[in-house]
């Protein structure tokens, strides 16, 4: 049986009704970062799936409710509850959660910002919520009627996403491995919007390869890149054409793509031996050699 600290349980819910508050429809969550809640199905394993058309509480996420009552009778069902979760993609935020860990030599930040270089987008000031691990959970807003999945490690190693049909652990949270506590300056910020370029990176990717043309290898869109390289200004011309070659060799025209590419950048100002250099680098970075 678990064990009940009213305390943390008071706490959470007073934490969990101000983030409902603030339209962000919660759960309560055990220790373990686990909905509170078992299931009403639990033992019967021919139970068709149910997502709370029941109507009995136990339904993970599927419970979140932003109804000061609602939530106060789910706490009350689990009084052993030390936190709370608040689910993602519901309205009117869409939340979004990027989990960056920093667990077993894993930097996940500093993979965010290569990513944020390569695709040249930027977070913009938002909800920062910070793991007893060290680590972080950026709060964006999604757009409506897109439909964000979870992934975990797909973006980059230890970066998870919260989308549709996941949950963030809410701040003010106690765990059995400590507190959840948003980053100074950032509790009073609304979730900001998700830049377009990293949320293309977390949709699902488009059906089938891209099969450049035999005749023109690069294709439209390798001339593209080439074009979008030439038009680098000082200051910007290495980082224009690693992004550039990221791309190609992300969409399977990067060696077709090298020495236009080598060409552009000489026309801005690089040299040779830098451009091959950088587009080596992007070739490494996308697993290519």
């Amino acid at each position: 049986m678990a064990t009940i600290d009213r305390q943390a349980t008071t706490l959470a819910l007073a934490h969990a009704l101000s983030a409902a508050d603030r339209g962000l429809a919660v759960i309560p969550l055990s220790r373990t970062k686990l909905p509170a809640l078992r299931s009403p199905h639990h033992d019967d394993p021919d139970a068709a799936p149910c997502h709370g058309e029941c109507g009995r509480p136990g339904h993970g996420v599927y419970d979140a409710s932003t109804d000061p009552a609602r939530i106060r009778e789910l706490f009350a069902a689990a009084p052993w509850a030390t936190g709370y979760g608040i689910a993602c993609g519901l309205p009117p935020h869409h939340l979004i959660g990027i989990d960056l860990d920093v667990k077993g030599g894993t930097d996940a930040p500093a993979a965010l910002r290569e990513l944020a270089l390569r695709h040249l987008f930027t977070i913009p000031p938002t909800v920062v919520v910070v793991t007893p691990s060290g680590g972080r959970h950026l709060w964006l807003s999604g757009p409506p009627h897109v439909v964000v999945p979870n992934s975990a490690g797909r973006l980059a190693p230890g970066i998870d996403i919260r989308g549709a049909g996941g949950y963030l652990v809410g701040p003010g949270s106690r765990t059995a491995h400590g507190v959840y506590a948003t980053a100074p300056r950032t509790a009073r910020l609304a979730p900001a919007p998700c830049p377009p370029a990293l949320l293309r990176l977390l949709l699902p990717p488009p059906r089938g390869p891209h099969r450049p043309t035999a005749l023109d290898p690069a294709g439209w869109h390798g001339q593209g890149l080439v074009q979008f390289v030439l038009g680098a200004h000082e200051g910007q011309r290495n980082t224009r054409l690693y992004w550039a070659a990221c791309r190609a060799y992300e969409d399977g025209i990067g060696p077709a793509l090298t020495e236009p590419l080598v060409e552009a950048a000489r026309h801005t100002g690089l040299t040779e031996r830098e451009a091959r250099a950088t587009i080596a680098s992007a070739a490494r970075m996308t697993g290519h050699r």
